[in-house]
């Protein structure tokens, strides 16, 4: 029979007894209501009412079960905040010599903790090196830099969460562990960011200001903001080594980028070359795929484009004429969304098998708008059913074209300039024209010169650059290039698999383990693969080029008036410094050095560059440090999958190239978070969440000033403005660090995107307050002198004992199970059920009436103690503040060197505490679970509020009340029940006796007669069993389409309890028939 734990049943209503569920928090022990004043009275009646509604509800099988509670609708109530005031320096221990506060209060539980962390140096390989525990192994993992830009969102809390959690694990494990902590210089991003606030505060353009000056003001705002992200990572209770700090502009980073250029360039893996690119023209720079957002369009859609005076239509497709040279009569027709582009086309193509076009292969076309002759060209790649199946071909502007023209022959013609407005090349009439205000005027003069052949809406999708808004241009650019091709050879052969690493034994999505070959590459989960290897076979050479003055400016320098080899091209060089590029353009030109003429490229290298070399820069490369011999390559890297090509697969590339190894041998990836809704986190949207605004609470007044002191165009102010209005109407409530943390790491990797709601994270907080009246409660029951025994010494006293420790051993194991699979979820399911199901709600509710007794028996208080310090060492990774308070307050073990932080305390092993192992009698336990919830079932069928009736148990198995009888004191007192015996098979029922049969062997029988008023309670049946036939009548009448079984399943629940109500009516009415009449007495 499965473990059955008492608490995954719904405890019945008998009477104001709160339920341990998250959805409904009280304290662990609860002081009674007072009954003087009509008010509390009421009040205490419609709360029984709510209680009675919703258990009503569950029983019928119409409310949802899950882990979750839904979310609530009505403002949720402030908690009393209790702060720690206790003068403590910034770095001294916390003093926990007092008791604890009678609530859980996040302020109170994180004041002090992270400072003492990072002073003792806990957090450093130096110290965990020297632990009792140490395993000589090592685990090293870098944070995904950051931004600098400011403020991490709660997609970064995730990262943070999930890799804290597998880091302390494995320091309290006794692995040598360091975590490198960084952040990126983001290019583009803090860019914009400083030029918005010049404008803002100074009304001063980037261009109006020297390089250097504006550099010193990206300087002063990185110094004034940059450390927002430091206090982000210390409240989430990070345990990173902060002495190894590394930001991407630093010096050390600066030095591996120039390197990292120089030697691509000297092994023939960097070009300079005139290509196409992706070019903001708000930005006035090329950009990465990974900034242009494909937004597809259903038809006709108007969009108000930056710098643009007017709206802009897209979705629409241009039929334009283009007359045959030659024949008056004749012209070819074709469809363009994009007329703009028009006087840079070159030629038209055709697909060489289309009849309609083949008596025109090798004439010329007259240019609608000037007139010059252009080829008409045959090409395969032509589509000749899309519209007229005659493309025009824009080889300046377009990739495809681009491609074609070349196979042609045909000389590009760049039309647009880098600010978007038209060229001298298209004529007096364009030039200096926005492009989309020159489409306007194109077609206009199309339409005069009757070459106008119509408009339709024409679904499409439009790059749009994520960074300013605007539509992305594709411009003809000499810029520098990454050859992709080889490295991306090289490390698609990594083969990604999910294999058996050093501590797990089978993959957690149960398929076989794969042997991970020497330098093989462990991507989980593994359906990544397919998209990996997709990407890798597909690459092309990667634009580095930025035409920006914040980054990593390139280490290339022109010789001013000297040409290539081949006298076509400039001459360029690339070296690490100045003096070094002219010792070589002197070799290469051979021209003395004095009479060269040197001119650095002024563009900045792509952000992605400096962030694809963070492993092994942040360690020290290119010089051979300690830690680079040490660290290198990292055990894992762990990062969102939305990474996972644009910086994953770069690191592989170029990690494998420049250091001749893997970057990591393992890659762990999450899901992307997003709101309530599904969407995605966009501050326009208003649903970017400040971790901090979560772990403190925030009103709703300061979540809106926020948004009013940021970046955003008034525009999109009052949609953000609105939109948090909406989904924060009373702000958001302080749910604490160690809630948020469990919260986002019991979302499994292998479902979709997290979809994650404050709600859920104040249920959490919940749950840390479980916690915390648990310790108090277990502190009193120790006692003052209470003296722990060695682990190995705790031996249970009775069945609930050992029923107590079997389940903290199995949990043990569990935990250690999610941790080396690296599902978090396994383990923040495990520790909530065994301390909310197994431990507050069965265990020490089982043994407070042992713990009353004069004198105390020794082993209970044992027994609680290592439930205490074993769970909270197990929930330490997840809930370092609540874990670390909790368990300083413990009275220490007298064997072995006592732990100075729980953070650097042994990890319970599931070897340790094998032998506390009890898997039959949890089986019998379960049972006993079964008796005590149809016990439950029937005192709140019958309105036991007080009473404790007696209970017979029948069984027709004479093994069954064996598995019984060892648990009837606990039996009795987790029912609320009185005396719990036996009634002897095939022995008659007793008179009077509410009857409830446990599958088929076992009755219950309980007490009623002289406990309940079966003339009061009789109306009160009927009235709800009425109500069930109407919902069951209304249920059967539907005609149901979709959603057939949970029908079914409905019907079958409240037919069951209808049936369970019939039952209750007969005993009642049996009880009224037998009770003397009044005359008789």
């Amino acid at each position: 029979m499965p473990h059955l734990p008492l608490a995954s049943f719904r405890p019945p209503l008998w009477g104001p007894r709160p339920s341990w569920g998250l959805s409904r928090p009280q304290a662990l022990c609860t002081q009674p209501e007072p009954h003087g004043s009509p008010v509390s009275r009421r009040n205490r009646e419609a709360k029984q009412k709510r209680v009675r509604e919703k258990q009503a509800a569950l029983e019928a099988g119409l409310a949802e079960k899950s882990k979750i509670p839904a979310v609530p609708t009505k403002a949720w109530s402030h908690k009393e905040k209790v702060l720690y005031e206790i003068p403590t320096e910034p770095g001294e221990k916390k003093d926990v010599s007092g008791p604890l506060p009678p609530a859980y209060s996040p302020q109170y539980v994180e004041a002090a903790w992270y400072q003492w962390w990072v002073r003792e140096g806990f957090f450093k390989p130096e110290y965990q090196a020297r632990l009792p525990q140490a395993t000589g192994a090592t685990f090293s993992m870098c944070v995904p830099p950051p931004n600098v830009t400011g403020s991490l969102h709660i997609g970064h809390a995730l990262t943070v969460a999930i890799q804290d959690a597998l880091v302390r694990w494995h320091r309290m494990r006794g692995d040598r562990v360091l975590w490198i902590p960084g952040s990126d210089h983001a290019g583009i991003a803090t860019q914009a960011v400083v030029e918005k606030q010049l404008w803002k505060e100074q009304r001063v353009r980037r261009h109006e200001l020297s390089r250097e000056d504006f550099l010193r003001a990206v300087w002063r705002w990185k110094h004034e903001k940059g450390g927002e992200i430091y206090e982000q990572l210390c409240a989430l209770g990070a345990s990173l080594d902060w002495d190894r700090e590394c930001f991407t502009m630093d010096a050390g980073s600066s030095a591996a980028v120039t390197e990292a250029f120089v030697r691509l360039y000297n092994s023939g893996l960097l070009y300079r070359n005139r290509q196409l690119v992706n070019w903001s023209c708000t930005l006035r720079s090329a950009i990465s795929d990974i900034e242009v957002e494909s937004r597809p369009l259903p038809g006709r859609t108007v969009l108000q484009l930056p710098g643009c005076p007017t709206p802009v239509s897209f979705g629409l497709l241009v039929s334009v004429a283009f007359p045959v040279d030659g024949e008056p009569d004749a012209e070819i027709v074709v469809g363009t969304t994009r007329p703009e582009t028009l006087p840079g086309d070159m030629a038209v193509a055709v697909h060489p098998d289309d009849p309609r076009y083949t008596h025109l292969h090798g004439r010329q076309l007259r240019h609608p708008l000037t007139g010059q002759l252009l080829p008409i060209i045959t090409d395969t790649t032509v589509q000749p059913h899309v519209g007229t199946g005659a493309v025009k071909v824009t080889p300046a502007h377009s990739p495809a074209d681009a491609e074609m023209g070349t196979r042609h022959g045909l000389t590009p013609l760049n039309v647009i300039a880098e600010d978007g407005t038209m060229t001298s090349l298209c004529g007096d009439w364009l030039q200096g024209l926005h492009r989309f205000v020159a489409r306007e005027k194109i077609m206009c003069t199309l339409r005069e010169r009757g070459l106008f052949r119509g408009l339709q809406e024409h679904p499409m999708v439009l790059p749009i650059c994520s960074r300013s808004g605007d539509v992305v241009e594709y411009l003809l650019k000499s810029q520098w290039f990454v050859r992709c091709q080889e490295m991306g050879d090289r490390a698609a052969k990594a083969r990604p698999v999910w294999g058996a690493s050093e501590h797990c034994d089978e993959a957690q999505s149960g398929e076989p383990p794969v042997a991970v070959e020497s330098g093989a590459l462990e991507l989980w989960p593994s359906f990544h693969q397919k998209s990996w290897q997709h990407w890798f076979s597909h690459i092309g050479d990667w634009c580095v080029s930025r035409q920006l003055w914040w980054g990593h400016q390139i280490p290339a320098y022109q010789v001013v008036g000297e040409n290539a080899e081949d006298d076509r091209k400039e001459c360029w060089v690339v070296a690490r410094s100045e003096a070094e590029a002219r010792a070589v353009a002197a070799k290469q030109t051979g021209r003395p050095e004095a009479e060269l003429t040197l001119e650095r490229d002024p563009d900045v290298l792509d952000t992605w560059f400096s962030s694809a070399l963070f492993p092994f820069s942040a360690l020290g490369w290119p010089r051979e440090t300690p830690d680079l011999a040490r660290f290198y390559p990292l055990t894992l890297l762990e990062t969102g999958s939305d990474l996972l090509m644009f910086w994953v697969g770069r690191m592989v590339m170029l990690g494998t190239q420049l250091t001749g190894q893997l970057p990591f041998s393992k890659v762990l990836l999450h899901s992307m978070v997003r709101d309530r809704q599904g969407r995605k986190m966009s501050k326009s949207l208003g649903n970017v969440l400040d971790p901090r605004d979560i772990i403190s609470g925030q009103e709703l007044q300061v979540l809106q000033a926020k948004l009013r002191e940021g970046n955003l165009d008034p525009g999109e102010l009052a949609v953000a403005a609105a939109a948090q209005k909406k989904d924060f109407p009373y702000g958001i409530p302080e749910c604490g660090t160690d809630a948020l943390r469990f919260a986002l790491c019991s979302h499994g990797i292998l479902g979709g995107d997290l979809h994650l709601s404050v709600s859920e994270v104040l249920n959490y907080r919940h749950f840390c307050n479980k916690l915390w009246n648990a310790l108090r409660f277990i502190l009193r029951a120790l006692g003052d002198n209470f003296v722990p025994q060695p682990a190995e010494k705790v031996t249970p006293s009775s069945p609930m004992d050992a029923w107590i420790l079997s389940r903290l051993a199995f949990a043990a194991n569990e935990c250690e199970r999610g941790f080396l699979s690296r599902e978090l979820s396994l383990v923040t399911h495990t520790m909530y059920h065994f301390w909310l199901h197994n431990l507050c709600d069965v265990y020490l509710e089982a043994v407070k009436p042992v713990l009353s007794n004069v004198p105390c028996p020794p082993g209970p208080p044992q027994v609680l103690f290592s439930c205490a310090d074993v769970g909270l060492r197990l929930l330490a990774p997840l809930m370092p503040f609540l874990a670390e308070e909790l368990w300083q307050r413990l009275p220490p073990r007298q064997d072995g060197p006592l732990a100075p932080s729980i953070c650097v305390a042994p990890y319970p092993s599931a070897h340790s505490l094998e032998s506390w192992r009890q898997p039959e009698l949890e089986r019998c336990f379960s049972r006993v679970q079964e008796v005590i919830q149809a016990l439950r079932a029937l005192r709140a069928t019958y309105q036991l509020t007080k009473a404790q009736p007696q209970v017979l148990l029948q069984s027709s198995d004479p093994g069954e009340q064996g598995l019984v009888q060892p648990f009837l004191e606990p039996l009795g007192v987790l029912s609320h029940c009185g005396a719990v015996g036996f009634l002897p098979p095939g022995a008659a029922a007793p008179s009077g006796w509410a009857l409830a049969p446990l599958g088929d062997t076992m009755k219950i029988y309980m007490e009623l007669q002289g406990l309940v008023d079966p003339q009061s309670q009789l109306p009160r049946l009927a009235a709800r069993r009425q109500k069930l036939q109407r919902q069951l009548d209304g249920l059967l009448n539907q005609t149901v389409s979709e959603g057939l079984t949970e029908k079914q399943q409905r019907v079958s629940s409240l037919q069951l309890e209808l049936s369970k109500l019939d039952q209750a009516a007969s005993h009642l009415r049996q009880l009224l028939d037998e009770a003397p009449s009044a005359r008789e007495l």
